[in-house]
């Protein structure tokens, strides 16, 4: 269950010393990769650099990283068993985000790091990341409709509701590319609480180094937010931009427009997108994308798609199918330490299909089974492009199973 607030986790927080200093993400879409981008950035600046994005990607504390790399297992456990134990003792009564957020930053706190990379959970205001003590910068991405029920039902309620990550005197950096009436709502906001709106910038001469043509717009875009905010809090005097470039160029953030093989799990040598798009903005930039790259001349796609009950499933799917698509429903399998998310009945998603005019013949019923529903795929689309998609649950499950798949075929046999 979600329950906002931050009365619980700040009294997990009470005994967790933080000394360093953080730059909060908030935003619709485009938060993980502005942390990453940021964190790539920290790293290759010298600056010992913590990451706490959500959800976790394939186990449960790779949520959390030091310097580029997912924390020890053994040290996320002990932090996590401090957390659960100090929630048990205080009947504190914390949230599952809640006890996470308290281990991320009990891992940072005994890796001694310098400057911390935040996403946040959901909203902002009233998110648990938000007890955090120091905020060298704050970002707004993309702004979009999603999680109305906790947000608000326009796209400006949920802009203020983002804004309240912001702190007097606490630069806040925002996607340019926000409509006004959300740009006026977060410089309102900054106004009543004395601090400064950055709109991010593709004008800048490190930009001016990497080409545009290696980007999808939003990338672009969501590049421009990063820079722009380490530019702010980056403060000491030896300028790392040399080393900023092969950082970014090197940058690996998996489950955005991934091309993936999935010959072990299917037998398939033909191009496989993996994209976590789960709301409907993030679903327009993903079909731009599909349709400029891989749909070619009125060529059939052939979509993999789970989504988590409560989204706006219509609005999703609208921009994404055609008539001539193929579509495999399937439901993501549990989230380890996110009881809350509920998959979406695969049935569901076929129904809502149908409802878009692909024919039922051209459709799948996975249910639960994630392999099943990537063989059908692989049968059907012949030489055409796959697209797996709806959710970052799904992301995480194709990932482990092609993880999986890899320590199988290198397992020694007897």
């Amino acid at each position: 269950m979600i329950e906002l607030g931050l009365a619980r986790i700040s009294s997990l927080l009470r005994h967790t010393p933080q000394p360093w200093k953080a730059i909060h993400v908030a935003g619709t879409n485009g938060k993980g990769s502005i942390c990453a981008y940021l964190s790539a950035m920290l790293h290759a600046s010298g600056v010992r650099c913590g990451r706490f994005t959500s959800p976790h990607l394939i186990d449960r504390w790779d949520c959390v990283t030091i310097n580029e790399k997912a924390v020890q297992e053994s040290v996320f456990k002990e932090a996590e068993n401090l957390v659960l134990k100090r929630n048990q003792i205080e009947s504190i009564g914390a949230s599952e985000f809640e006890l996470l957020t308290a281990t991320a930053f009990e891992v940072f706190a005994k890796e001694k790091i310098e400057m911390g990379v935040i996403e946040v959970g959901l909203g902002g205001r009233l998110d648990a990341t938000n007890a955090m003590e120091k905020k060298a910068v704050t970002v707004i991405s993309k702004i979009g409709l999603d999680h109305q029920s906790f947000l608000g039902n326009t796209i400006e309620e949920i802009a203020r509701e983002k804004a309240g990550i912001m702190r007097p005197g606490v630069p806040c950096v925002m996607d340019s590319t926000n409509p006004p009436s959300v740009q006026k709502v977060v410089q309102d906001y900054a106004k009543e609480i004395g601090t400064d709106v950055v709109l991010s910038s593709t004008e800048s001469s490190f930009l001016d180094d990497l080409s545009q043509d290696d980007y999808e717009p939003h990338q672009w875009q969501n590049l421009a937010c990063a820079y722009t905010a380490f530019h702010l809090a980056y403060t000491k005097l030896e300028s790392p931009l040399h080393r900023l470039l092969p950082a970014i160029q090197n940058i690996n953030w998996p489950g955005r427009l991934q091309t993936i093989d999935i010959r072990s799990l299917t037998g398939r040598s033909g191009t496989t997108l993996l994209d976590g798009a789960h709301n409907v903005q993030s679903a327009e930039v993903l079909a731009s994308y599909v349709d400029g790259k891989l749909r070619g001349d009125k060529q059939k796609v052939t979509w993999v798609l789970a989504a988590s009950q409560g989204k706006e499933l219509e609005g999703i799917l609208k921009p994404l199918l055609k008539q001539q698509d193929c579509v495999a429903a399937v439901q993501f399998g549990p989230v380890d330490g996110m009881p809350w998310v509920q998959a979406l009945p695969a049935h569901e998603i076929i129904e809502a299909a149908f409802e878009l005019g692909v024919k039922s013949g051209q459709m799948y019923d996975a249910s639960d089974d994630l392999s099943a529903a990537l063989r059908w795929a692989a049968t059907v689309a012949g030489p055409g492009p796959v697209v797996v998609a709806g959710s970052l649950y799904l992301v995480s499950d194709l990932l482990r199973l092609l993880r999986n798949a890899k320590e199988v075929k290198t397992r020694p046999s007897n």
